[in-house]
């Protein structure tokens, strides 16, 4: 039986030790913290209202709002924020999800090397492709984009720069945190029918 003194002095010591967490529950704070400092709260996933006439499973993404939409039911939908193209670059219209992939490979296209000779240097003049993983700026998972067939060269993707979600900076993807592009992937199959309004 424990005694009165034990007691206070038991509580006293667990009151003044640092809470101990398993390594893994500390790493998974620390990126949590990370990730809210990086990210507006009204881009994390969340059900919303929707009121454009659109069948369930349709994206619909509204490029000047940042925002991607699955249609879940009748007048609701999952919401997303995403980083879009920069002025010029936006891919809009109708397109299927033909391909999806889990790490990606990427390799810039031909126009992008064009346009920014200095930030993609180590692509030109050779058929280099840059492997799948976090250093990748296609982040964790890919949705491709196709029309008629035909590979748009535009993608939905994940980020190594999750602090460019709610901005125009990208060549025309459209861009979302890596855990947010693991939930849509998994919620959407090939065949979805993504459009950018």
């Amino acid at each position: 039986m424990i005694d009165r003194r034990s007691l206070i002095v038991t509580g006293l010591a667990t009151l003044a030790a640092p809470a101990v967490l398993p390594a893994r529950a500390h790493a998974a704070q620390a990126a949590q913290a990370a990730h809210a400092a990086q990210i507006d709260p009204k881009f994390v996933p969340q059900q919303v209202g929707f009121t454009m006439a659109y069948p369930p499973g349709r994206l619909i993404v509204l490029p000047r709002a940042h925002f991607l939409y699955l249609v879940t039911a009748p007048g609701e939908a999952r919401r997303y924020g995403v980083g879009v193209g920069r002025a010029g670059l936006a891919f809009t219209g109708t397109a299927t999800i033909d391909v999806k992939k889990k790490w990606p490979t990427w390799r810039p296209t031909d126009e992008m090397i064009a346009r920014e000779p200095e930030a993609y240097e180590k692509f030109i003049g050779n058929d280099y492709v840059q492997p799948g993983g976090p250093e990748n700026p296609l982040g964790s998972r890919a949705l491709y984009l196709f029309q008629n067939g035909r590979d748009t060269y535009y993608r939905i993707h994940g980020t190594n720069q999750p602090a460019s979600v709610g901005r125009s900076v990208s060549n025309g993807c459209i861009r979302m945190v890596n855990a947010h592009v693991q939930d849509l992937y998994k919620r959407v199959p090939t065949g979805t029918v993504v459009t950018v309004l």
